[in-house]
């Protein structure tokens, strides 16, 4: 029997955006499995240009490699702990897909009593600016963005039991970012959602809360942009997905019961 604080012991947690190994979505798979739940993980491969030859160390093409994988890699780390999970390739845009989701999870564990909305995009062409946007850029980014999350949080209700939480993921920057406003935008929906839903679903005791990551080391960060942006971080470090997902564990635990509607920065004092 699992006696930390903390224990998920016999839990459901549901993660979308689970496929890159050094991702937010993937270490807190980790950190849940580690905490007795069974996790099912969620992905869609998003095919973006990369160099295979840069892909060895932390940078857009090692980024873009892994969002572009399976999850096989987080996968064999669960396996290696002895974790019960599930993998499933979807897409969370698609209503048809996310009621298959839950018809999947359930036909294997019966419920879901935590749901992780991690799975995100954006545009990597430089469109995401006033003078540029285009209607594809706008459609795509809220389609996964507040779309997806909406699909699986509304699922996640609709098939509730005696236990709920869901964390959703929203960015240090989402009250204001020039060079990417659509998803500024979606991210500051996400946020009003998030306080919206968690009022119409306390009379259920599901809590609803949201963590707003600062510069996060997911592998997109390489040397150079690491000295531009660690001094804009008070302390003094770039965040670790890691400490995103120590955070979602927190609130996705018991003793967060009474926490609700709230936007958790973890950005090491960036943004406050």
């Amino acid at each position: 029997m699992n006696m930390n604080a903390f224990s998920l012991e016999g839990k459901v947690a549901l993660i979308t955006g689970a496929n890159n190994p050094w991702g937010i979505g993937a270490t807190t798979a980790m950190a849940f499995a580690r905490e007795g739940a069974k996790v099912v993980l969620v992905y869609k491969k998003v095919d973006r240009p990369f160099d295979a030859t840069k892909t060895g160390k932390n940078g857009v093409d090692r980024y873009y490699a892994a969002n572009a994988g399976d999850a096989s890699d987080v996968e064999e780390k669960l396996k290696k702990m002895g974790a019960d999970y599930l993998v499933l390739e979807s897409d969370i845009s698609n209503e048809d897909a996310v009621k298959k989701i839950y018809s999947t999870i359930l036909a294997k564990y019966g419920r879901v009593d935590i749901l992780v909305n991690n799975a995100a995009t954006d545009d990597e062409n430089g469109f995401d600016t006033i003078e540029k946007i285009t209607q594809k850029v706008i459609d795509d980014t809220f389609a996964v963005n507040v779309r997806g999350s909406l699909m699986m949080t509304r699922e996640f209700i609709n098939q509730r039991g005696d236990y709920g939480r869901i964390i959703n993921l929203s960015t240090d920057a989402a009250q204001v970012f020039a060079g990417q406003i659509t998803y500024g935008a979606s991210k500051a929906t996400l946020e009003a959602l998030t306080r919206s839903i968690a009022l119409e679903v306390a009379q259920y005791g599901i809590t609803v809360n949201c963590v707003a990551p600062g510069p996060t080391q997911t592998g997109w960060i390489d040397e150079d942009f690491e000295k531009v942006v660690t001094p804009l971080i008070p302390m003094g470090n770039l965040i670790q997905p890691q400490d995103i997902a120590e955070t979602i564990l927190f609130l996705a635990s018991e003793q967060a019961r009474m926490i609700t509607g709230q936007v958790i920065k973890v950005s090491g004092g960036k943004a406050l």
